[in-house]
């Protein structure tokens, strides 16, 4: 016999509010046809040595390397810029730095806003690769990292607050628990001892302004929905205070992080189709998680949407639209073993760690999770889902075949 599904709404259609983005994205960074015409895409330029005609032409462009110039490859390039552009647009900011890829987002802006002597707050469900770089790298060089549990209220957040916190990070919703986080309760919290509020924005990317809720610093895997095909790796880092992009610049360009032309193009590109693309995800990806909820296999299901998702008050607040991604838990009983065998025998689902393409994955996040924290760790088998471009009935046929065959006790 099935569950019944929650009977609170969302109150929100899923997938609508991505139709308010798709004019800015066509548009967004797009060259404009001239009097003799020209293509509508901007072309790539590759190169690594940028000549001038005269000393002084090198000095004072090389002076502006902080206002998105032409001064040498590893300063960015052209199409680069451009992708800046659309993304500090996207995302409500200022400026734009972008780096090699999603995890290089995160670890420069730690880099360029943390020194040695300082503390640094992370969320224990953050993204796995960033928690290693904060225990293994920044441990090295004197920054002392400690994880608060991402739903902690106030009063337990002020607990794991020092006289020497620097930097607040933020993940929400959480990469594979998918906790909701109350971000302008972490900002205020930040900037009343003078830190900052850092955020992983990118299961968000256009369904939550960052900066109208205090983040000072937002960062995004432009692998995921941007690029949107599955072959591009990209970061981005956009910030809104001048004060913030010095820091922020000086770091890309001591660090020599930049966006290789051929990938910022593709990038450019995904963006095009990005919020039509979103707008099926989103709408696949939360009818799919209301018919899980109802299965008898499964425990539960993390999307923030579903009023059963932890936080997910802060998501009907905060947020404009979902994402494509989201959690499964299955019910008490179902062994690793089965799951595993279950996921392996998908047909519409591959098995890949990355998300935000055209097609559907599955990853086991069960017996692999690194937490600090008892709460939030799935106590029974769990996986994730990202949810592709394919027809919804053929999704959930496919994952219904699967779930039959798994033994409930």
């Amino acid at each position: 016999m099935e569950k019944t599904p929650s009977s609170e709404s969302s109150e929100r259609i899923i997938g609508a509010g991505w139709q308010k983005l798709a004019t800015f994205l066509t548009h967004a960074g797009r060259q404009k046809p001239g009097r003799d015409g020209s293509f509508v895409n901007p072309p790539i330029e590759r190169g690594s040595t940028v000549v001038f005609p005269t000393v002084a032409d090198m000095e004072a462009q090389g002076a502006r390397a902080y206002e998105h110039e032409l001064v040498y490859g590893a300063m960015g390039n052209p199409v680069q810029h451009e992708l800046e552009r659309v993304i500090a647009a996207l995302e409500g900011g200022q400026h734009t730095q972008v780096v090699n890829s999603g995890l290089a987002a995160c670890t420069v802006a730690l880099l360029a806003f943390l020194k040695g002597g300082d503390h640094l707050l992370l969320p224990d469900s953050v993204y796995g690769p960033t928690r290693r770089f904060a225990v293994n790298f920044l441990a090295r060089f004197g920054v002392e990292t400690s994880f608060y549990p991402p739903r902690a209220n106030e009063a337990e957040l002020r607990a794991y607050m020092k006289p020497h916190t620097a930097v607040i990070f933020a993940e929400s919703p959480g990469s594979h628990t998918f906790e909701v986080q109350d971000i302008p309760l972490l900002a205020r919290m930040a900037h009343g001892v003078g830190a900052r509020l850092l955020l992983d924005n990118t299961w968000g990317i256009g369904a939550f302004q960052p900066f109208t809720h205090g983040v000072d610093v937002s960062i995004q895997a432009l692998t995921k929905y941007p690029a949107g095909h599955a072959d591009v790796i990209l970061g981005a880092i956009t910030v809104q205070k001048p004060e913030d992009w010095r820091a922020l610049r000086r770091a890309a360009i001591e660090l020599g992080a930049c966006g290789a032309p051929d990938e910022c193009w593709l990038t450019l590109r995904g963006l095009k189709t990005m919020a039509v693309r979103l707008a099926q995800q989103a709408r696949s990806a939360y009818a799919l998680a209301q018919w899980l909820e109802s299965r008898p296999e499964v425990a539960c299901v993390r999307h923030p949407a579903l009023p059963s998702c932890p936080g997910h008050a802060f998501w009907k607040r905060d947020f404009q639209d979902a994402s494509g991604l989201f959690g499964v838990e299955l019910a008490a009983g179902i062994t690793q073993e089965a799951m595993i065998a279950m996921l392996d025998g998908l047909k519409l689902f591959s098995i890949g760690a990355s998300w935000g393409g055209y097609e559907s994955l599955v990853l086991p996040t069960s017996g692999g999770l690194t937490r600090h924290h008892e709460e939030g760790f799935p106590s029974g088998a769990a996986f994730r889902i990202q949810v592709g471009l394919e027809a919804v009935e053929d999704l959930q046929a496919d994952l219904a075949r699967g779930l039959a065959g798994l033994a409930v006790k």
